[in-house]
């Protein structure tokens, strides 16, 4: 995994994690890798991948069962709460770059259909 130096590690690694899931890679009740093996696979500390999942069991997105590992959550609703959540600030972030370009609502709005008809064609 590549790390973006501006944020903090363990917040890319939920992100990471949160994708799995809400893309479905991880499954409702599926268990995680043990921290170690998370650890290598992201190529980060075991204390930092500890500290993700500690805050992820904390939200309830995983559920940690002593001596068995952590699952997913099997409480769907959940996850796509989750999802929304991950939406919203994806388009937070784009509407907030864009207004800093002087484009109004009804720009970003023609600019993003434009966008997505481009984007159309070249997958055609």
């Amino acid at each position: 995994m590549k790390f973006d130096d501006n944020i903090p590690i363990y917040l890319q690694i939920k992100n990471y994690l949160y994708h799995q899931i809400i893309t479905g890679d991880l499954q409702p009740g599926q268990k995680l890798p043990s921290i170690r093996q998370l650890a290598v696979q992201v190529t980060a500390n075991a204390n930092t991948v500890q500290r993700s999942l500690s805050e992820m069991v904390a939200e309830k997105v995983i559920e940690s069962q002593r001596g068995k590992g952590n699952f997913v959550t099997l409480d769907t609703d959940l996850i796509q709460r989750l999802k929304q959540r991950l939406v919203n600030e994806q388009l937070a972030i784009a509407y907030d770059q864009l207004h800093s370009l002087n484009l109004n609502d009804e720009e970003i709005i023609t600019e993003f259909k434009k966008f997505l008809n481009n984007r159309g064609a070249k997958d055609e």
